[in-house]
Formats: structure tokens, C-alpha cells, sequence
């Protein structure tokens, strides 16, 4: 758990090098709490983007072409999947696209502490939630 933790932390502190160059963000506790019990973002910039999420049901598959996930599960578990190809996508907006399921790609059963990193072009997918997850999503944008 702490040899997780400290990945996620090591990943993220390299995620944000440029930002933290400027003033400190705090995000006080009670927001973060509520970003973790209904899903909401703690921290904007114009290289990354920090928020909470939590979800109680499987989602649509997403590929973000110019965002790189870092997942840090809190609680909970979830089957993700990555990788493979997007069935039925669509673009919802400029370089996103979402989809009904996945042809191939890697499962893994996320569970607390654990951390994954979906790089940017990559389909991923919250295939099943038998029960609550939450978790911190650290986006790093692409210019």
C-alpha cells in the first residue's frame, strides 16, 4: 500500500513539475470529501486537471486523444478495461470520444490503494462497479 502510494505520489509530482513552478493550490478537505462522495474537480491549470470521482455503476468506454490518466482508487473496487478497440464511439466534444464497449484490451479488478495510468488514445472503460468506487483523477493535458 505505502509502495503505491508513493508511485502515485512520484507520478503526480512529475505530472505537475511545470504547475507547482507557480503559486500552491490547497483544495481543503470538506471539498474534497464531497469531490470524492459525488465527483468534482479540486484543481484546474492549463496542463492538468485534479478531481475526484466516484460512480456506483459501469460507465461508457472514453479516449481522451490529448489526456493521460493517473487513477488512485480510495475506496472500492471496479473490472476497468484498457486498451483494445473502442465499439460505437463517437466525439463528444474535440478530442474526446466515447463508445458502448471494448474489442479486446486488458482487464484489471481495481481495488483500494491501487493505481493505474491510461495514457492519452487509450480506450478505458469502468466495465462493472458491484459495489461504490472512489477515486482522484489527475488528467495531464497535452498541448
Amino acid at each position: 500500500m505505502k509502495r503505491t502510494v508513493v508511485l502515485f505520489v512520484v507520478l503526480s509530482a512529475t505530472a505537475v513539475m511545470s504547475y507547482a513552478a507557480s503559486a500552491a493550490t490547497f483544495v481543503d478537505h470538506e471539498k474534497v470529501a464531497a469531490a470524492l462522495a459525488k465527483g468534482g474537480t479540486l484543481v484546474t491549470a492549463a496542463d492538468l486537471l485534479v478531481s475526484g470521482s466516484h460512480r456506483d455503476k459501469a460507465g461508457q468506454v472514453e479516449v481522451h486523444d490529448k489526456e493521460t490518466d493517473i487513477i488512485y482508487v480510495i475506496d472500492g473496487t471496479a473490472t476497468f478495461v484498457t486498451g483494445g478497440k473502442m465499439i460505437g464511439g463517437k466525439m463528444t466534444k474535440p478530442d474526446q470520444h466515447v463508445g458502448t464497449s471494448v474489442d479486446g484490451g486488458e482487464t484489471h479488478h481495481l481495488v483500494k490503494g491501487d493505481v493505474i495510468v491510461v495514457p492519452a488514445g487509450t480506450p478505458h472503460w469502468f466495465k462493472e462497479v458491484p459495489a461504490a468506487i472512489s477515486y482522484y483523477v489527475v488528467k495531464v493535458l497535452k498541448p
